[in-house]
């Protein structure tokens, strides 16, 4: 199959629409299975009780969160580097989806954090960070939005995309550079896991439900964004009024 013919928005659109139905569903499916296991099969914990529930939604949103971000610097570097339209309408799609889990990550954060800490919110290294990720996705999509050329939107983008990249890993790493009240990870890949495999099943669970909900929603919104760019050929509106 020759995948370059997909380069253009006029090729990759119907195939995103079709792919965005099967990620879809599964997302559905799969997050349904993650809540149940998180919710109702996981066992207690011995220290944190019930309380601990809230990293089932937590810990996933948070690696999204930061994968995100990454994928989206990607796609809006390609187009800044090739010039290539149909990766920096896919910056552009990631960012709120993004922007959504980073939220999500901190309001969990912070639910979690009053019974465990007792406080909503302390300026530690892991949370200051994740929230300036937060705003490095608000000024991506505020740059791009301020800017009335979509051209020159999409570099300036790029641009700060890029930048803001330095911040990933400081997030990661924040819990061993610095003492800080967040809990180191639980899961790593030279360590064995330090939670019960019911656990670890269930937050697995929910990662995969959050990774296919991202490329469905990206997807569907990428298409939005080809329409809007292209509304003026023939192709695009031809979609627009429902034709094929």
């Amino acid at each position: 199959m020759n995948w370059f013919k997909y380069s253009s928005p006029q090729s990759f659109f119907p195939l995103a629409g079709r792919i965005a139905l099967g990620f879809g569903a599964l997302a559905l499916l799969t997050c349904v299975a993650g809540l149940y296991i998180g919710f109702f099969r996981a066992p207690t914990d011995a220290q944190q009780g019930e309380a601990y529930r809230i990293i089932f939604i937590h810990v996933p949103a948070a690696w999204m969160s930061m994968f995100l971000y990454l994928v989206m610097a990607f796609w809006a570097g390609w187009g800044l580097a090739f010039n290539t339209r149909l990766s920096s309408m896919m910056a552009s799609a990631i960012a709120p989806t993004g922007a959504m889990f980073t939220f999500v990550a901190l309001w969990t954060g912070s639910l979690w954090g009053k019974p465990t800490w007792g406080t909503w919110w302390v300026w530690d290294a892991r949370l200051t960070s994740e929230l300036i990720l937060l705003f490095l996705y608000f000024g991506f999509m505020a740059l791009q939005a301020a800017i009335d050329d979509a051209r020159r939107a999409d570099k300036a983008g790029a641009v700060l995309a890029l930048v803001g990249v330095v911040n990933v890993p400081i997030i990661y790493f924040s819990v061993k550079w610095w003492n800080t009240l967040h809990q180191g990870a639980s899961i790593s890949l030279t360590k064995s896991p330090t939670m019960a495999a019911t656990m670890l099943t269930g937050m697995a669970v929910m990662a995969f439900g959050f990774w296919f909900y991202s490329i469905a929603a990206v997807l569907m919104r990428a298409r939005c964004i080809m329409l809007e760019r292209e509304r003026a050929s023939d192709w695009a509106t031809r979609y627009a009024r429902g034709s094929t």
